[in-house]
Formats: structure tokens, sequence, C-alpha cells
């Protein structure tokens, strides 16, 4: 049989297409190979987010290239073909992200597909790359904002929303092949159906209208955790609160404020940037003590003055977020920001990403011991010898916190337990099994 091999890079959407297109090339028989040496040629998706992401996905390419010599290229890097070519420029092909049949047209040209139907067999939900119990749910692509930094509706496009009927009989497929996490992913979650005018849809003969709240109550209808990320705060979000305190969605949202300055967000052309996001917390925590809120920022941007970043900190003390991330700021070839004045030193932008860090990690603990004594219910991860690593309704995988569980029988991947905590440090929990879920 054909065998390819594939190469995962970037963010969880970039994933979500990895995934999308493994279950073609299985649907269509090849073999998915787990080396460069077995197979037949390799695809790379890639990512060209950051100078970073472009480097990672460049030498990548490199190394398939080198191992295999057959390479087919995808991703956001995809979108700049001649960046690729430039330097690799025996790759077979290259196609930018989302281009799930030009991807397989460039195998098709390279490695047409050998049918047998006694073993073209792939299952109900396709081909997945998480562990079987929680996977992405990508609602849409692309973007509608032009923030001034980012360069992905240069690559994705506009937004494009997919109709709810094809969201929730994913979701269903999903729940059904024993997914009991499902995260929710896209540029703009809360956008949802903006596109499609709200267009309404069926799910199991049932009217719903593609709106982001709507698809929350129906999400929140499957009995399994619901974690919504990439939420900007417009006024609707509100809706969804309500739904969080019922224990229908996980008490989590994952918002990328990115900064507190009014002047800075209106340079990093930001939307929602007008909303009172202190008071918008504030009311969120009164109606779901329990709500978790992750964010990112960006400091040093062009332009950030020093008393623009100290009112960053200051917001950061009175919000109390859970979670945080922060990136010092860094060009992206073709970003409107490039052309903004007065950058901000190098020096001083790590210098400034080092002291917010030091300010999230002072709350964080505070915020992660205040949970000691309690009892949480914890998704399992891993099992080993020394115990299980797990994680609670606010711990997004791979990019929040664990839960480490003390060994105890009964401890298994992929399923509930309830685990009293028993310490904490700055980011991760500490505790032992109570009981099974």
């Amino acid at each position: 049989m054909a065998r390819v091999g594939f190469v995962s890079l970037g963010c969880p959407k970039a994933l979500v297409d990895s995934e999308r297109i493994l279950t073609q090339l299985r649907v269509e028989g090849y073999e998915i190979s787990p080396s460069y040496e077995a197979a037949d040629l390799v695809i790379v998706n890639t990512c060209g987010f950051i100078d970073d992401a472009v480097h990672e996905s460049l030498d990548a390419i490199g190394e398939a290239l080198e191992a295999n010599g057959r390479v087919i290229v995808t991703g956001c890097l995809g979108a700049k073909p001649e960046t690729i070519t430039s330097r690799h420029p025996g790759v077979l092909g290259v196609t930018g992200p989302q281009a799930y049949e030009e991807v397989m047209a460039a195998v098709h040209t390279a490695l047409p597909p050998v049918h047998d139907p006694f073993i073209d067999l792939v299952p109900p939900q396709g081909i997945r790359l998480t562990p079987r119990h929680f996977a992405y749910l990508k609602i849409s692509e692309g973007c509608n904002h032009r923030c001034s930094f980012c360069i992905i509706p240069s690559m994705r496009g506009d937004l494009a929303s997919r109709p709810i009927g094809e969201v929730m009989q994913e979701a269903e497929r999903l729940v059904d092949a024993g997914v009991r996490e499902l995260l929710v992913i896209s540029q703009d979650t809360s956008a949802y159906g903006v596109d499609l005018r709200y267009r309404t849809d069926f799910w199991n003969g049932r009217p719903l209208r593609s709106r982001f709240a709507e698809l929350c109550r129906a999400l929140g209808s499957l009995g399994v955790w619901v974690r919504l990320h990439y939420v900007y705060p417009y006024p609707h979000v509100d809706e969804v609160i309500p739904l969080m305190a019922e224990g229908k969605l996980l008490p989590y949202l994952d918002i990328p404020f990115q900064h507190a300055s009014p002047r800075i967000l209106k340079l990093m052309r930001r939307p929602a940037a007008a909303e009172n996001t202190l008071a918008r917390l504030a009311a969120w925590r009164s109606l779901c003590p329990d709500i978790t809120v992750r964010s990112t920022f960006i400091v040093g941007f062009p332009g950030e003055t020093e008393a623009e970043f100290q009112a960053l900190l200051d917001w950061l003390e009175e919000a109390q977020l859970d979670r945080v991330g922060c990136f010092a700021y860094s060009p992206v070839a073709g970003a409107a920001a490039n052309a903004l004045p007065d950058p901000v030193p190098e020096d001083i932008k790590q210098a400034r990403r080092e002291r917010f860090m030091q300010a999230a990690a002072a709350i964080s603990a505070k915020r992660m011991a205040a949970k000691v004594g309690r009892r949480l219910q914890v998704l399992i991860d891993e099992v080993d010898d020394t115990g299980a690593i797990g994680r609670s309704a606010a711990d997004a995988p791979e990019i929040d916190g664990v839960v480490h569980v003390a060994p105890a029988p009964g401890l298994r991947a992929g399923e509930f337990c309830e685990v009293e905590i028993l310490s904490a440090d700055t980011y991760d929990l500490h505790g032992r099994l109570v009981s099974p879920a």
C-alpha cells in the first residue's frame, strides 16, 4: 500500500487541519507511516505565525527532505510559497492552510492511491492526533479582524463558519467514540455564525441557528466537558456564563486580551478594545464564582511606554487572571505593526516580559493555594508507576497546569475521578484519589 508520513506543526487549529487530511488519506486507502524511511512521501503541515515558527517549519521541511526526499508542504507558511521554495526548491508541492483538496491533489499526482475495499476502514470520528479522551472541535476558519500584529487573515482568509448541524454531527460522533472533553477552537470563537447571518440549520431534526450561544447550548447537552478557546469579550459572551454556572459548559474562558492600555489596544486594532474588561470579569465571577479565565498578552509593542506597561501590570493585579501567557513583541513579515514608530528595544521588551510573568506567577500561586483542601473532578491523561497526571476544569491540555495524583488503584487514563487537593505550587496541584467520578 502507498504509505504517507506526516509532520504536524503549529496551533490546535492546524492540528485539526492535519486530522482532516489524515482522515482523507485513510479514506482513500493510504497507510500512515510512523517514520520518514518507511514512507513513500511526507506531508509537512507548517506554521508561519511568527519568525520562530517559520524557522521551525523550514527546518522540519529540510529534515523530511533529507530523510525521505519526497515532501509536500501545506499550512500557514504555504501561503508564502516563495519562502519555502527559495530554501527548499525540491519540494513536490506547496499549498496554503485548510487546502484539503489541493493537498490531496498533490498526493494523487506524486503517489496515486491503491484502493482495497477490505482494509480501507476509517472510524466514524476520523483520524485524530490527540489522545482518545479529548478532541479539538474547529467551528470556523479565518478571521474578519485585521489586528496590526497578525497575518492570519492573509493566510486563512475571512471568517468562514461551519453550519451548526455539521459541527454538532461531528461533536456527536466524537462523543460516541469515547471523547470526554471537546475543546472548541477557531480564530474568533465568539464571532461564530456572523458570516452565515446566523442561518438556521438542523441537527437530529431539530432547528438550530448558527450562533455562538446556541452552539454552546447544543454542545452543553452532550454530557461531556466543553471548553471554549479564543473567545473575544463581545457583550453576547455574557449569555454563556449561566451555562457554565449550571454545569453545561466548563467554567473556563480563553480570552486573548493582549493589553490593557486603550492606546496600545487601538494601535493593535484589537476587536472589543473599548470593552470595560474589569467590569465584565467581575460580572462573570458574580454569576459563576468558579470560572477560570486564561489569557495571553504582548509586551513591548511599538510605542509602548513604561507608564503603559505599568498600567498593564496594575490591570493584571486587579483582574487576578487564573492562567496567563506573555510574549515579547516580535515583528512578523507582512504585519502592519512593522510600520509603527518608536519600536521598543529588545532588552526592554525582555525585561518587561520577565516582570509581567513574575507578577502573573505570584497571582497564580495564590489562586492555586486557595484550592488546597478542595475536592475536584479530574480527567486523567496519563498513568504510570509514580501516579497519574490529570486536569481539572481549570486546565486545558498542554497550555495550563496539571493535577498530580498519588498512585492508587482505579486510576485510568481517559476517566474522570474525584481528587482531594493536598498541596499546590505556582501552576500545578497535587492530590490523592478520593473516588472515581
